[in-house]
């Protein structure tokens, strides 16, 4: 049985969540609900739950300062939001769990699934801390990636990422230090992630990080030489849209 809290400041949400665990999730257990960070807080002290709905916006402080505030994190996460572009973009790619609001019973039941999963495991302390330091850039850029693989979650920083080409619906991501990790992601939802990271899908197959681009060749179809040495083509229809973002 999963001890689960539910932090969120307006109580119908708090209300609806807990109803749903009841009649869907047997196997989670409401300890507490709290309407705040400080409340939420201190509930974890004391309950020492091993899963936290967390809404993300709270008026007296966000789920990101709650976390923050914490000096050790030894349950799952999982964020409870209306839709916020780069807050979900911050939590995908630390690898963590979300629902958006109004929340889907399918969505919940799986969310719920994967944290009984990871709980065999180890808590997801270092996907926070990725959150986190994502949270912390004020320009919309994101520092570092939770990339998912067979063996686990794999951390690492997104200027050391080369390039990325699509495998069905895996993702392999090409490094600076010549690592070829295959993630279990398509990379549609990283060309999603990674658009303001200076990165640009320049084919159905290639995702490229422009500031790995050695050289562009016009030869064909036009080419990229990336830093590693490793070529890649480029599509006519998104020729136009590297030129204009690429800066030799």
């Amino acid at each position: 049985m999963l001890r689960a809290l539910i932090v969120d400041d307006e109580k119908n949400s708090r209300e609806t969540l807990a109803n749903l665990l009841t009649e869907y999730c047997p196997e989670v257990e409401i300890t507490g609900m709290a309407d705040a960070a400080a409340s939420a807080r201190e509930a974890i002290h004391e309950q020492h739950p091993d899963l936290v709905f967390l809404d993300v916006e709270m008026p007296k402080g966000s789920g990101f300062d709650l976390l923050e505030s914490l000096e050790s994190i030894n349950f799952e996460i999982i964020f409870t939001t209306a839709y916020d572009q780069y807050a979900i973009r911050a939590i995908k790619v630390a690898a963590l769990d979300y629902l958006l609001k109004p929340i889907n019973i399918r969505e919940l039941k799986n969310a719920v699934a994967k944290a009984v999963e990871k709980l065999k495991e180890k808590p997801a302390a270092n996907g926070v801390d990725v959150l986190l330091n994502n949270i912390k850039n004020k320009n919309n850029k994101l520092d570092r990636i939770a990339l998912p693989t067979t063996d686990g979650l794999i951390f690492i920083r997104i200027n050391e990422i080369i390039r990325c080409e699509a495998s069905d619906y895996y993702t392999y991501f090409f490094l600076t230090d010549r690592q070829k990790i295959l993630v279990s992601k398509t990379l549609k939802e990283y060309d999603e992630l990674l658009s303001a990271n200076d990165f640009l899908r320049v084919h159905h197959s290639h995702l490229i990080n422009l500031n790995q681009v050695r050289q562009y060749f016009r030869d064909g179809g036009g080419y990229l030489q990336m830093t590693d040495g490793s070529k890649v083509e480029i599509s006519r229809r998104r020729k136009d849209a590297f030129l204009n973002k690429w800066r030799p």
